[in-house]
């Protein structure tokens, strides 16, 4: 018996959960902390079963993320109980409820987060309701795969955090990554002229095609120089750093008076400090983004970010760079060249 036959579908107003069938499925599986070549494994596991609130997912295409890998580590915010499934991000479609969801639901395509400990590496993942909204028409799976969190990301940090304006210039760190090149196309959708730094001639070539109005190699270029020149020595309006460390101590060097640093995350593993006497005289400023608080403390703008993006993607200017499908039997390869940085745009992966 196939995975697929393993689930009677409900009608809309009928409740999933304790009432499906038992079955097993192949999931990428974390049992204890490490690099993911060495802890991840390909085990059978339960086919889940969604609790009050949460939905059951078939899944179509996982993406993979940093903070999977961070994850595998034991590093991230969330550390679910070992062992758990790994993949935070998916598309899918809903198959069963558990109580308290709306019965219209099932069937819906939709793209979201999964909740651990039954991540998007398997052929079925747990997700809260909430957490998970209907794909635009126009993304095919693969791509509403990769949509939901580095977009939603984007969108809190340059819109809600920064406040980025028309004509302002941005400057994107890693924007030849996930949350890098998602920040690129927002940041031209919102008017801004947008400075792309990469790390690889690979990568300045994947980021051309996304409209950025300078792109910066620094294996070969001085970054802050560059920037520089672009502004007429003025400098950045707003930058924007999923990196820390090296791009973090660069950006204080190349923010324009009344600046915004936005600081998105730390994957060169180093956690810079502010200086608070140099953000004082250069009269910028320094913003932290956790995007998964909004999920708790402000659901309505998380609601409002889906709805604004996915009218960006109905008019064609937002969509995502797929640098690689990846096969499923070679996640924990793809999750450890995407922690060290060698990997361009985002990587999926078909679970069927």
């Amino acid at each position: 018996m196939s995975p697929q036959d393993l689930f009677h579908t409900p009608h809309a107003g009928e409740r999933g959960g304790g009432d499906l069938p038992g079955g097993s499925m192949p999931a990428w599986q974390v049992g204890a902390p490490g690099e993911p070549a060495d802890v991840l494994k390909l085990v059978q596991v339960p086919v889940p079963e969604p609790r009050p609130g949460q939905v059951l997912l078939r899944v179509s295409y996982a993406a993979l993320n940093f903070p999977d890998v961070l994850m595998a580590r034991g590093q991230y915010q969330v550390r679910p109980p070992l062992p758990f499934t790994s993949g935070v991000e998916l598309c899918g479609e809903i198959v069963a409820l558990g109580p308290e969801v709306d019965g219209s639901r099932i069937g819906e395509r939709v793209m979201g987060t999964a909740s651990p400990p039954y991540g998007s590496l398997a052929r079925y993942a747990i997700a809260d309701d909430a957490d998970v909204a209907t794909a635009p028409p126009r993304l095919h799976d693969d791509e509403a795969a990769c949509f939901y969190l580095t977009y939603q990301t984007g969108w809190f940090g340059l819109f809600r955090r920064a406040g980025l304006r028309v004509g302002e210039t941005l400057v994107v760190f890693a924007a030849g990554g996930g949350a890098g090149s998602a920040a690129v196309q927002i940041g031209k959708v919102a008017g801004a002229r947008v400075v792309a730094v990469v790390g690889s001639r690979e990568k300045a070539a994947a980021i051309h095609g996304l409209g950025a109005d300078l792109v910066v190699d620094r294996s070969s270029q001085d970054v802050v120089a560059a920037v520089k020149q672009f502004t007429d020595g003025r400098g950045a309006d707003v930058v924007y750093d999923p990196v820390g460390g090296p791009a973090f101590r660069a950006a204080t060097k190349m923010i324009a008076f009344e600046g915004r640093i936005v600081v998105v995350g730390f994957t060169s593993g180093e956690f810079p400090q502010a200086a608070a006497n140099h953000i004082l005289i250069k009269n910028y400023s320094v913003i932290g983004l956790h995007w998964g608080l909004y999920r708790h403390q402000n659901p309505a703008l998380v609601e409002q970010a889906r709805d604004e993006l996915s009218r960006f993607v109905s008019a064609g200017v937002l969509r995502p760079l797929i640098g690689e499908h990846v096969a499923f039997g070679d996640v924990p390869d793809a999750l450890t060249r995407l922690g060290a940085g060698s990997t361009v745009g985002r990587l999926v992966v078909a679970t069927a």
